[in-house]
């Protein structure tokens, strides 16, 4: 099974009180992710920064971008899929 990949979208700006503005990570948490190591794990991690960018506002374009990053890798997640926790 491929790997989940990680939330990053390449813009690494770190501008939003050391959240990104892409993706909405820290440094900290990016290198988190990496030793992430578990399927499960790293979707635990993807539903944790969904309900992050909830609360920060400001990353609708993050969606779109993420599932594409998962589609070309064929990976289905359920928080992409609508399942997204309130």
């Amino acid at each position: 099974m491929t790997k989940v990949p990680s939330p990053c979208i390449d813009v690494c700006k770190f501008k939003r009180e050391g959240h990104c503005i892409g993706c909405s990570m820290t440094k900290a948490q990016k290198s988190l992710f990496k030793g992430l190591k578990k399927n499960a794990e790293r979707e635990a991690f993807v539903e944790l920064l969904v309900a992050q960018q909830a609360v920060m506002g400001r990353y609708s374009h993050w969606d779109k971008a993420y599932a594409t990053r998962c589609h070309k890798k064929k990976v289905r997640l359920s928080v992409l899929d609508g399942d997204k926790a309130a």
